[in-house]
């Protein structure tokens, strides 16, 4: 890399770094609201842990999609599944953030990141089918263990994201714990 492209790989760091603060809905076990960065960074670990399941796929292909999937939401926030509007394209909005962040890296950097981010959002490729599968569940996983305000529905959570947790065996399997969890929790709840 020559300086020009150094100086625009800083700027592109420097203008991400707000995904440290940009905030969700779930909230960690002590009761903070949890950042997108950190569930990105779960979600990175959930892709290592299970690397032997997959031995055909590319893992680090995987991981990439994983560390870029949520990058947009440094401009417009994150959109819990629960609050988005239907017939409203929150993914476009994404698409165009992505752009935006993108816009100062080297044509062929900010290419790559369009590209991986396209393939998980349109779930072309198994990683990227893995990296869904992986969202949703990093996703229930962490509303099982925050500290939810007390109208929280557990029972949205029993349903969101089937599509992509039936994926394979090991998504479905980890689906069916972390279910349990979550009816424990939604039966509490109701209480």
């Amino acid at each position: 890399m020559n300086n020009n492209d150094l100086t625009s790989a800083l700027e592109f760091l420097r203008s991400v770094e707000p995904l440290k603060d940009t905030l969700r809905r779930s909230h960690t076990a002590s009761g903070r609201v949890e950042s997108t960065a950190e569930h990105s960074w779960r979600l990175c670990l959930m892709a290592l842990l299970f690397e032997d399941h997959y031995p055909d796929l590319d893992i680090l292909k995987l991981i990439k999609i994983c560390i870029i999937h949520d990058l947009g939401e440094v401009i417009s926030g994150d959109i819990a599944a629960v609050d988005q509007i239907p017939g409203e394209n929150k993914n476009h909005q994404e698409r165009k953030d992505l752009e935006q962040l993108t816009s100062s890296l080297p044509p062929g950097l900010k290419d790559k990141i369009l590209t991986l981010w396209d393939d998980y959002d349109q779930a072309q490729s198994e990683e990227a089918l893995v990296a869904k599968a992986f969202d949703k569940l990093e996703t229930i996983l962490q509303h099982t263990q925050g500290q939810n305000p007390p109208d929280f529905d557990y029972d949205f959570n029993l349903s969101y994201g089937k599509k992509y947790t039936d994926f394979d065996k090991l998504t479905k399997s980890l689906r069916t714990l972390i279910d349990q969890d979550t009816a424990q929790l939604a039966q509490r709840n109701k209480r």
